[in-house]
């Protein structure tokens, strides 16, 4: 029996769109989003945050040492600010309130950096949740099987009565392999919430 649901956080609950980020800095030229997009978003100490190795103050003078001077300040506003404002994923705040209101347990299980709960904590929706592990923090990513596992432990609960949802299907079978269910969020509230009746969970 399903007992709690565990959501992942971009383009799950909250969009995550460098495009979005871009043109709220008034980035137009097409080569100056190319760079700010590889050198930031898609960068390896981005993915280094994610894991605990880098934070904003370690990446952001690697980053300004990268870009081309007129750049600079961009790349320094964005690493700074990107996350705020934060976009919810239409119906998705409406959806885990029903969820909690229905006497699930929520849950967030989210690779990002240290810098999370300065914008997790300002979003409305956070106030449902139960608890949340950041990977930043445990120094482990998903589908790392010891993130779902720390996971577990962290907040007492049985693999088998959790369903996590995450839009990257490898995150999602990282779960299932350690004896979850899963779902793979296709962007749409209300699908998500016919798959999870389908399962049973009674919302």
């Amino acid at each position: 029996m399903i007992r709690n649901i565990v959501f992942d956080m971009g383009n799950v609950l909250i969009r995550f769109d460098p495009d979005e980020f871009l043109d709220r800095e008034d980035v137009t030229d097409p080569e100056g989003r190319r760079i700010l997009r590889e050198e930031l978003f898609s960068s390896v100490e981005w993915a280094m945050m994610d894991l605990g190795l880098e934070t904003e103050d370690t990446f952001e003078p690697k980053v300004i040492a990268r870009v081309p001077e007129h750049l600079r300040e961009k790349a320094r506003h964005l690493l700074r600010n990107w996350a705020f404002p934060r976009t919810m994923i239409p119906g998705m705040e409406e959806l885990v309130k029903r969820i909690k209101a229905a006497g699930y347990g929520v849950y967030l299980l989210s690779n990002a950096s240290v810098g999370q709960p300065a914008y997790w904590n300002q979003l409305p929706v956070s106030r449902y949740f139960d608890g949340t592990l950041v990977s930043a923090f445990v120094k482990t990513v998903k589908p790392n099987p010891v993130i779902y596992r720390l996971f577990t432990e962290e907040f007492h609960l049985e693999e088998a009565e959790c369903v996590f949802i995450d839009d990257a299907p490898i995150n999602v079978a990282g779960a299932i392999a350690c004896g979850w269910q899963g779902i793979v969020f296709r962007g749409d509230a209300a699908r998500l919430e016919r798959s999870l009746r389908e399962m049973g969970v009674a919302i």
